[in-house]
């Protein structure tokens, strides 16, 4: 099945760019589009100093605009979103159909000191699951970018059969070829495609000046690179085979292996 991952930065109120790039999937025969992190909301450290009425706002302005979208083209939508319930802000990721919408939790977060957005969000610390959808017989799971970083992540995803990781994510600084290296391992190593959005764009403030990459990317069940974007604003479309991640789990046998010990 043909997806394609949005690399954006954060989104005007307006539907326009929106709509020119689901224009652009509709004709391509794409059937799920991932966005990059923090573009429907400001990014973090706006959040941050941002009235909770105005970011409510916000949100529903962006959940209105995708609801409508994927009705008007008949497609899927996985997207990172700002959710506001009384006084409390969640950080989540919002799994738009022509039909209806589902929210999941992030459930790990960033706690740096100078990017904490555990200490910001309302999010609850629980064992990990990871969120998983099937689509056309593949079988997808969302995994944040933050989220990337933890070994029962992955472990989870294997044990739930994951074909593709959904990975939104707003890298930044001089990582690019630390991401690079971590993303072709973990689908090696699992066995699955990770198609992953990341944003672009630049925030400063007194103190640091934050430069988002792009190199949005598709990464294959061999720990190899597919397709990569620059980094600009840009549209990655990609073709996903399911066959392709059953036969790397059946040449390397890993949760096979897991399964004796009681693991997988």
């Amino acid at each position: 099945m043909k997806c394609a991952a949005l690399q954006l930065s954060t989104l005007p109120m307006s539907e326009a760019k929106l709509d020119y790039y689901f224009r652009i999937c509709e004709k391509k025969g794409v059937e799920l589009v991932l966005l990059s992190e923090y573009a429907l909301n400001s990014f973090f450290k706006e959040l941050e100093t941002m009235p909770i009425l105005m970011i409510k706002e916000q949100t529903n302005h962006k959940i209105k605009i995708l609801k409508d979208l994927c009705r008007r083209y008949n497609m899927i939508a996985v997207a990172p979103i700002i959710l506001v319930k009384g006084e409390k802000l969640f950080k989540s990721v919002a799994k738009f159909s022509p039909k209806s919408v589902h929210y999941y939790n992030q459930q790990f977060l960033i706690n740096f000191k100078h990017w904490d957005e555990e200490r910001f969000f309302d999010n609850a610390i629980e064992t990990f699951s990871t969120p998983v959808f099937t689509l056309n017989k593949i079988r997808f799971g969302i995994i944040n970018g933050y989220e990337a970083h933890f070994d029962a992540v992955w472990m989870d995803a294997m044990q739930k059969n994951v074909d593709v990781v959904l990975m939104p994510s707003s890298s930044t600084f001089d990582s690019a070829n630390r991401w690079q290296a971590m993303l072709k391992t973990r689908a090696f190593l699992n066995s699955m495609y990770i198609l992953r959005a990341n944003r672009v764009g630049n925030y400063s403030d007194d103190q640091i000046s934050w430069k988002f990459y792009g190199h949005s990317k598709l990464v294959n069940p061999y720990g190899e690179i597919e397709l990569s974007l620059g980094h600009k604003e840009e549209i990655l479309l990609c073709d996903i085979e399911k066959q392709e991640s059953l036969n790397a789990k059946k040449l390397w046998g890993w949760k096979k292996q897991l399964s004796k010990r009681g693991q997988g």
